[in-house]
């Protein structure tokens, strides 16, 4: 490998990862933004404090919920954003009620 090309993949590589640390940052900053889209919640799973905010927004034009079995609920209309502070401290797994094969879960850290 020439320095040239040594230099160029240490230039990526360094690129790469405050990219990734940057989104990082930016996704904890107190709120966690969930995206729903073609029936699916991205990500699926999320990682946050007690005490952060997880936001989803759902861009299907259809309302979802996220739902927690015997638990909370919030209902999310199509072209709307919700909210939620996380006051669990365990994980949690919820759910659309209205489309049950759409999962996702917060991971308490």
């Amino acid at each position: 490998m020439t320095q040239l090309q040594f230099d160029r993949r240490t230039f990526l590589l360094s690129t790469f990862a405050l990219l990734i640390a940057g989104r990082s940052a930016e996704s904890h900053n107190g709120v966690v933004h969930v995206t729903i889209k073609n029936l699916t919640f991205e990500p699926s799973i999320v990682k946050v404090k007690v005490g952060e905010t997880v936001e989803w927004t759902n861009n299907d034009p259809m309302a979802h919920t996220a739902t927690v079995q015997g638990g909370w609920e919030i209902m999310i209309p199509p072209g709307e954003r919700a909210s939620r502070v996380n006051t669990d401290k365990t994980d949690i797994h919820y759910y659309c009620r209205l489309h049950p094969n759409m999962k996702g879960r917060i991971e308490v850290v």
